[in-house]
């Protein structure tokens, strides 16, 4: 499968006039390996208006030369940051972009102290992520097989909710099947929470065992081949009473609304709001405490957001996720979440797991 990495650098050259840049430092992993394809977690690419510089230690030189073509290799000389602003210093006078939302301070004054007074450090944030929010169909696919693969271990997790089980072993299970399919790893830390622990929206895995007549809140996600899913189900263990029923009803119809609001054109805001609209007629607004998705690409949370108050327009390559929840302390919590692409003419939903409320 050929990555067109070459392509993308391209494009990002292509923003450097409207930002006013002669070259952007790149110190994202995720934004490297979008513009290169180096995996190394310690480096930093500068790229000019005619060269792409990778700049890494002696651990991951071989692997930077194996991974990445068309792309100079330079061995840092001392710190990270020093050695990349005096990579700067002898091309005289230029303006240099970096991204303030991925450098400490400390990093920042390194550049400057390496560069000279004669490169000027510019704010360019969110360059590289603008690319990625469009996916190409390389990248669509990939996600498509990353969702199927999540949506079969989920399936396979909810055989081991039974009473007495702990929320860490089905965490710990979870997180081995998706190794065992052919993941690299989770895309973020598995969140599976017992009765009333569900009203936590990020809650983590304990040692709390399962029993009868409880809610199950399930949020996983498998990166396979760079490339993240996103998934959550509910589900109550034994016969739900007919105020569970009502909440779940409530949350599928929320997000079925919200999903039929993925077009592209039409503005993030406009997706969180029909999400609200339902469970505000269902007088449950106040207990939706987060946004109603967000980007997912190469990184488990990026662009676009969906959230109240975005105006951002859906474009078609577009990979978000749809996630209304509920909850209420004491109780639990209900979230039903699924990974949508926009299309030209249409939306898909990659995750396939049923979303009807399961009684086990």
């Amino acid at each position: 499968m050929r990555v067109p990495f070459l392509e993308r650098r391209r494009a990002l050259r292509k923003e450097f006039a409207g930002a006013k840049l002669d070259s952007l430092l790149v110190t994202n992993p995720a934004n490297v390996y979008y513009l290169t394809g180096f995996t190394g977690e310690a480096a930093a690419l500068l790229l000019s208006e005619t060269q792409c510089t990778l700049v890494t230690d002696g651990r991951f030189q071989v692997q930077a030369r194996e991974e990445t073509s068309g792309v100079r290799i330079v061995l840092q000389k001392g710190a990270l940051f020093s050695s990349v602003g005096e990579i700067l210093r002898p091309t005289g006078e230029q303006t240099a972009g970096f991204d303030p939302n991925r450098l400490a301070l400390a990093q920042f004054r390194a550049l400057r102290r390496g560069s000279g007074a004669r490169c000027k450090w510019k704010a360019a944030p969110g360059l590289p992520e603008r690319l990625r929010a469009r996916k190409d169909l390389m990248e669509i696919a990939q996600m498509r097989r990353a969702a199927v693969l999540v949506g079969g271990v989920l399936e396979r997790a909810m055989r081991l909710l039974k009473p007495g089980v702990r929320e860490f072993e089905v965490a710990a299970e979870i997180e081995y099947q998706m190794r065992k399919s052919g993941a690299s790893g989770p895309a973020f830390e598995t969140i599976v929470a017992f009765g009333k622990r569900g009203a936590l929206p990020h809650a983590r895995p304990t040692a709390k065992r399962l029993r009868k007549n409880e809610l199950v809140v399930l949020d996983l996600g498998a990166i396979l081949g760079h490339y993240c899913s996103d998934i959550t189900r509910t589900v109550f263990v034994g016969k739900a009473p007919e105020r569970i029923r009502g909440w779940y009803r409530a949350v599928l119809e929320a997000q079925s609304a919200a999903i039929a609001a993925v077009k592209a054109g039409t503005a993030c805001g406009h997706v969180d709001a029909a999400a609200r609209e339902v469970l505000t007629s269902r007088r449950l607004d106040g207990h939706f405490v987060h946004s109603t998705g967000h980007g997912l690409g190469l990184e488990v949370h990026e662009d676009p957001r969906i959230a109240r108050g975005q105006n951002r327009r859906l474009e078609p390559g577009n990979v978000v996720t749809i996630e209304p929840g509920v909850y209420f302390a004491g109780v639990g919590g209900i979230r039903i979440e699924d990974d949508v692409v926009v299309h030209a003419d249409g939306t898909e939903v990659i995750t396939r797991v049923p979303r009807d409320l399961i009684e086990l």
